[in-house]
């Protein structure tokens, strides 16, 4: 049985704060979350961008809460400053949806120094996890959904000496470690959620193929070679909707099913309804903790779980 929005639980009452929620997958999500009446935090870095999102949603879901905050999960000050907001204004958060990310781009550093891709696709979301977490692990069945994709199975485990590439970088080897660095986070934190005794639920997600913001992006930047292109097109063409891409975000987040350390995504790979997909990769233990000894390291915050 294929599952829809139409199956999302009642949200009313309930916190999301969702990463890139100013265009594509986050948008659809912030929309989604928002229609079943939860307050939504849009977190995103362009603002322009994000008003003219929150207008698109008030347009389809006229008594929708929601709040924009600015978020550049390229600088850590950034995230830490949107964490402080969100937090001092909020006393629960019951959904926090990473979602936000680049792919394929050329090589580049964020404001902290780390390569672009590894900076905001993980560490940013690290980041701001670590921040919120306290407001977390004291909000009911608290979600914590973390984005990866398909490209995680070309990713392989950060190099505690060289996490960021910069001796050989190659664009699409960088976007797949930032996913399977994504993927390892959320089962790296599903192990610390479980042995501390709570009762969060850390999950990962991906979307198939979806005709997103993510491609266009790439090839307005120049990245990915030739294959940047050829995404764009193959997602313009024979890509699900941002609406369909959503749902194995939104599945993650709300059914009453899911199980913390599972991962969710398109039956057939690409394409159909979210599933639950298997997580199957030898070696995953220590490349978790390869990641949280450089994910510590490099930002400076710890991702400690106290004992309930």
């Amino acid at each position: 049985m294929s599952w829809t929005t139409a199956d999302i639980p009642d949200q009313t009452g309930r916190t999301a704060v969702v990463t890139g929620a100013n265009g594509g997958l986050g948008l659809a999500t912030a929309q989604a979350l928002a229609a079943k009446g939860a307050h939504v935090v849009m977190a995103a870095r362009n603002q322009d961008k994000a008003a003219q999102a929150r207008e698109q949603i008030l347009s389809a879901v006229p008594d929708a809460s929601l709040e924009v905050v600015e978020l550049d999960l390229g600088s850590l000050a950034s995230v830490k400053k949107a964490a402080d907001h969100i937090t001092a204004q909020h006393t629960t958060i019951d959904l926090l949806i990473n979602n936000a990310g680049v792919m394929a781009m050329p090589q580049s550093t964020t404001e902290d120094g780390f390569e672009s891709q590894l900076g905001i696709n993980h560490l940013g979301h690290w980041a701001l996890t670590a921040h919120l977490l306290p407001t977390l692990l004291t909000t009911p069945r608290a979600r914590i959904v973390t984005v990866s994709s398909t490209a995680q199975h070309q990713g392989k485990p950060l190099n505690p000496q060289d996490p960021h590439l910069r001796k050989d970088y190659d664009a699409w080897r960088a976007y797949g470690n930032s996913k399977l660095a994504n993927r390892h986070f959320t089962m790296g934190l599903h192990q610390r959620l479980t042995a501390g005794g709570v009762d969060t639920l850390a999950v990962t997600c991906h979307p198939g193929l979806t005709d997103s913001d993510l491609q266009a992006t790439t090839v307005h930047n120049a990245g990915g070679g030739w294959r940047g292109p050829f995404f764009h097109w193959l997602t313009e063409h024979v890509g699900m909707s941002v609406e369909r891409g959503a749902l194995s975000q939104l599945r993650a987040a709300t059914d009453p099913s899911v199980k913390g350390g599972e991962m969710y995504g398109p039956l057939f790979a690409t394409n159909g309804p979210p599933v639950r997909r298997p997580l199957v990769r030898p070696g995953a233990e220590q490349a978790i903790a390869t990641l949280w000894e450089i994910s510590a390291r490099e930002t400076g915050l710890d991702i400690v779980i106290p004992s309930a």
